[in-house]
């Protein structure tokens, strides 16, 4: 699929939460509160071509030119998701969890070296230094995105 990111982020959430409630954090890519996971993504991100898999266990490592990865431990009340954007908000996502849960996120990502420059959301606004990506997943956006998904813990094994 694909997202307009919005004030420099896109998210993953659960239907079931408001999206609200987020403390900025300069230091991370990813930035969470139960139900909800955002990437902060440099300004020059117009579109980014999103792809989402579920796994029943932990994915192996996908060694692709990436540009970043971060890995997240986030709850799903109902595991009925949704893409965020706050100037959009919810786009259905052609994806549903097999149940509620404890859930891991591998968020992987790549920028089109074509485009930009980029300037980094974290840390200060420094250029970033994109390595060579794979044209065939950017498909002529911005950015590429690869979210795994893997269950940690239902909620009935933590009861």
């Amino acid at each position: 699929m694909v997202v307009s990111p919005s004030y420099r982020l896109f998210g993953l959430m659960d239907t079931s939460i408001e999206p609200y409630g987020l403390d900025p954090d300069d230091t991370h890519w990813l930035l969470s509160v139960p139900g909800l996971v955002y990437l902060q993504v440099p300004s020059a991100v117009i579109k980014s071509a999103v792809r989402l898999e579920s796994w029943s266990s932990k994915p192996p490592e996908n060694h692709s030119n990436w540009f970043g990865q971060e890995e997240v431990e986030v709850e799903l009340p109902t595991g009925d998701l949704g893409i965020h954007t706050i100037d959009c908000g919810v786009q259905e996502v052609p994806l549903s969890l097999p149940s509620a849960g404890l859930y891991k996120m591998r968020w992987q990502w790549m920028f089109n070296g074509d485009r930009g420059p980029f300037l980094s959301p974290i840390g200060g606004a420094r250029v970033l230094s994109v390595p060579p990506g794979q044209e065939r997943e950017l498909k002529g956006k911005d950015q590429y995105c690869l979210v795994q998904i893997w269950r940690t813990l239902a909620y009935s094994e933590r009861e």
